[in-house]
């Protein structure tokens, strides 16, 4: 299939025709569309999924301390620390989501699945089902292309920039990207997979885009970790054949209404939540002060 397809029915409806697994449709979009081959489509994904693993380690080992202060090795932190309120293997899942978002934070190299802004949700879910499942690259890999086929129709319908559309189009997209590829990857049907992803967006809508000193650190790197929560949450939910009543597309839909209709302050202008409180603004003047002081020197 040469085009993107207009949304999930039509994504399901082609596949069950061809008999396709759904990451097929995605691969042969990239190869016709962006003229790619086939070799070329996965040595990059390959790169990709090495960069987000690398962004992990990075971020859990290295020390990961903003310029403004914001961010100061939480990743590691959380994943050292002695008392455990979850599970060993979902508190890897939350410190790996912290620490390859401050990675980014601290300009380091990342993926941006789909944004910037939420880089530390899939490299946090891959990571951390691959390890859990034993699964191959190869599936891995697989999963990757179906969870850009997910940002694509989102794209498309709704929003994955937090300017647009809120946090929902950004965090929010990129744990249903996650709960859509843990699903496909652990060999869940197509109506499964559709299904995480909606129960994921109806999890994450409405979530504004607040950050404090205009800085991609707060609120998002803690975003990113229940973000990555959410997504899992979701697959599970959807594996055990719990249907989201809300179709996908209909769920895309209303995220992109609700977009719409968000002020402005609330879609990445700082002018509204937490970045308008107290503390948020004494942030900002002192972020600014430091941002002259380094200019004049």
């Amino acid at each position: 299939m040469g085009i993107l397809f207009d949304n999930f029915k039509s994504w399901k409806k082609y596949c069950e025709e061809n008999d396709f697994s759904l990451h097929l449709p995605v691969l042969q979009y990239e190869i016709t569309q962006k003229g790619r081959t086939e070799v070329e489509i996965w040595q990059g994904l390959q790169l990709a999924y090495t960069v987000m693993k690398e962004a992990v380690k990075t971020g859990l080992t290295e020390d990961t301390t903003s310029r403004s202060g914001m961010i100061n090795n939480g990743g590691k932190k959380v994943y050292q620390h002695a008392i455990n309120v979850l599970s060993p293997e979902f508190k890897k899942l939350i410190a790996r989501a912290l620490a390859a978002k401050e990675v980014n934070s601290c300009m380091g190299r990342i993926v941006a699945a789909p944004t910037a802004g939420a880089s530390g949700i899939m490299p946090a879910i891959l990571v951390t089902l691959q390890e859990l499942h034993q699964i191959d690259d190869k599936k891995m890999l697989e999963a990757m292309l179906v969870s850009a086929g997910i940002a694509l129709i989102i794209e498309r319908n709704a929003s994955i920039a937090g300017a647009v559309g809120g946090c929902q189009a950004e965090t929010g997209t990129a744990a249903a990207m996650g709960a859509g590829a843990v699903v496909y990857a652990l060999g869940g049907t197509i109506d499964q997979v559709f299904n995480a992803v909606a129960i994921t967006i109806q999890c994450m809508l409405g979530l504004v885009c607040d950050p404090v000193a205009g800085l991609v650190e707060v609120p998002c790197v803690v975003r990113n970790a229940s973000a990555a929560a959410i997504a899992y949450s979701s697959a599970q939910i959807a594996l055990a054949g719990v249907g989201a009543v809300i179709p996908v597309d209909e769920c895309i839909i209303a995220m992109g209404e609700i977009g719409q209709a968000m002020e402005d302050r609330y879609k990445e202008t700082a002018l509204g939540g937490l970045a308008m409180t107290p503390t948020g603004q004494e942030i900002a003047k002192r972020v600014l002060i430091s941002d002259i002081d380094i200019l004049e020197e």
